[in-house]
């Protein structure tokens, strides 16, 4: 509905033109709002006092000659003007019965899909060279339900989990793995088991044995070179890697593949050529050996210049290196509109480095958009980062692990009759999703306090709460699957049933909010007051004592579109729903 009134304004803006009120080559930016009040009306908007300037009238005035010049619309009931030149327009209750009698017969529930853009989205990238822990989490599922929710949109999206297999770690690694097999044959191998204490080993040995960190970083750039040994080594740490990352995103839910991974290893063929390139357009700079880009937007507080390191003295590359290859891959050759960055925001400064400097040599096209959607830290109680209570890192297997415990206890607690297969499989969905959905909910850039208690509740926004939900809804037609609503229509004639329509009406306006920033709170925010919505009306209309037929299967309908909408937006969160808790 909302689009809809964008459009009769942005008509109304063309008639201006040819009549001579705003230039022809006036460009607007129409924004149009939900309203607080209902009083006000439903939807709102402010052009007229935009256009005051431009046209050289009172807003008052304009807002009248705007109403007076809007195409005619079955679903506009009235349009009123407030304030100093507020346009409030009050939606017609049978438009809104028939747009959701609509939605519910198709896929898309209604939503109008956007112009299709190919849009890669660079997320979870854990570092190969360990195994995953909490630190990972947000760029996983943040990643993941944007990608799902643009997908849902239409657009073309790829996919890029540009791990860290490449750099001194595992220069690190490789120098540890050849004393050991220097000491125990070749038959020396390393277990997914052993991933994390080989690193911490090998991180011991680079800090403290100057030798040791010399080899590290010889093997490095032997590995860079294309030597066959290292290669080796390297393929087997990788292959014990990612085998895990992609067992804790099996059980995660998230829909990353090993055809997704594209790591920093894959552009270590263009990364010669990405440094004759600057050097070619006269951008590189020698710095204590090493090469460089200054650009004169970043500088240091005190003023010196802020350099992009692209190759160091000793002949290895660093992250910009790689992520200037990157970007002029999935410009020209993936063809990417647009390029989404789920990474920490610490990260900010490199990424504004790098985004710039990849515009300025020309390495991504000048339409594509580069973006940074940065993300807030998970911290423990005590607000720092979440540690182990030994102050260690913790792994992500692990957290999921007390989750899945914590959850088990909860739902015993509320079915102690129900047989232990089904307890097991519903504490696991309510267990991971309480993870995700405590950190989804959550603004991305701020960071949060990660509380079992507090997530596993079914109280506020939780995701027990949306769940419990959803199953009441279901729940309904489990007592009326009999009645047949074939030939059934909605009508909103109850108050509560309007509200319901109106909230059920505005999932396509979330879910561009969601996809613009890349924000799952604003689908989070939504669902649960879509579930508070439902929970008022189901208390104020009776649905399967409703006083006629033709009321019960509306308000039927009204449950059933309800359901689908709560299980798509879930479903875009990365979240499965239950038949029952």
């Amino acid at each position: 509905m909302k689009s809809h009134i964008e459009s009769l304004l942005e008509q109304t803006i063309e008639s201006f033109k040819q009549q001579g009120i705003v230039p022809a080559d006036f460009q607007a930016r129409i924004q149009v709002d939900r309203t607080k009040d209902k009083s006000h009306g439903d939807l709102a908007t402010n052009l007229a006092m935009m256009l005051t300037k431009v046209a050289k009238k009172n807003p008052r005035e304009l807002a009248q000659l705007i109403i007076d010049t809007l195409p005619a619309s079955s679903y506009v009931a009235k349009v009123e003007i407030a304030g100093p030149g507020f346009i409030n327009f009050f939606i017609d209750d049978n438009a809104l019965a028939n747009q959701l009698q609509q939605a519910l017969n198709d896929d898309h529930l209604g939503v109008v899909l956007p112009t299709k853009q190919t849009i890669v989205v660079d997320y979870s990238s854990p570092n190969l060279a360990k195994e995953m822990h909490v630190g990972h989490l947000r760029s996983t599922i943040i990643g993941d339900s944007v990608v799902r929710a643009l997908e849902f949109l239409g657009h073309n999206v790829i996919r890029q989990n540009h791990v860290g297999d490449w750099g001194t770690q595992f220069g690190m690694l490789l120098a540890l793995m050849e004393e050991l097999r220097a000491a125990n044959g070749e038959q020396a191998k390393m277990e997914l088991s052993d991933l994390e204490s080989f690193y911490r080993a090998a991180k011991v040995r680079f800090d403290e044995s100057a030798e040791f960190a010399t080899r590290a970083r010889q093997l490095v750039v032997a590995l860079q070179s294309g030597d066959e040994y290292c290669n080796k080594l390297w393929r087997e740490f990788n292959d014990i890697s990612l085998s895990h990352c992609h067992d804790v995103y099996k059980r995660l839910g998230v829909s990353l593949t090993r055809a997704d991974v594209h790591g920093e290893s894959a552009y270590n063929a263009d990364l010669a050529q990405v440094v004759k390139d600057l050097d070619a357009q006269g951008l590189l700079s020698e710095s204590n050996g090493a090469k460089v880009v200054f650009q004169e937007a970043y500088r240091t507080k005190e003023g010196e210049p802020l350099p992009v390191i692209i190759q160091k003295a000793d002949g290895g590359y660093l992250y910009a290196t790689s992520d200037l290859a990157a970007m002029r891959y999935r410009s020209n050759v993936l063809k990417a509109d647009r390029a989404m960055y789920f990474v920490d925001l610490r990260q900010a400064l490199h990424f504004q480095q790098v985004f710039s400097l990849a515009k300025l040599a020309k390495f991504v096209r000048p339409e594509m958009l580069l973006e940074h959607t940065g993300f807030g830290t998970m911290n423990g109680e005590d607000g720092r980062p979440f540690k182990t209570r030994s102050g260690g890192v913790v792994k992500l297997v692990d957290l999921l692990d007390e989750a899945d415990v914590r959850a088990l206890e909860l739902v015993r607690s509320k079915n102690p009759d129900m047989d232990q297969e089904t307890l097991t499989e519903i504490a696991r969905v309510v267990g991971i999703s309480s993870v995700k959905y405590a950190d989804l909910s959550k603004n991305r850039t701020s960071d949060y306090i990660f509380s079992f208690e507090q997530m596993l509740s079914f109280e506020g926004n939780t995701a027990p709460y949306l769940l419990y939900a959803y199953t009441r809804v279901a729940g309904i037609f489990k007592r009326a699957a009999d009645i047949d609503l074939s030939q059934a229509k909605i009508v909103l004639e109850h108050e509560k049933e309007k509200d319901l329509g109106t909230k059920l009406a505005q999932f396509g306006e979330v879910l561009t909010r969601m996809t613009d920033k890349g924000l799952p709170h604003v689908l989070c925010g939504y669902l649960y007051e879509l579930a508070s919505e439902f929970s008022s009306f189901y208390e104020a209309c009776p649905v399967l004592a409703a006083e006629t037929e033709a009321q019960k299967q509306s308000r039927l309908l009204l449950s059933q579109l309800t359901a689908k909408t709560l299980k798509t937006g879930l479903s875009l969160l990365g979240i499965e729903t239950l038949e029952r808790m």
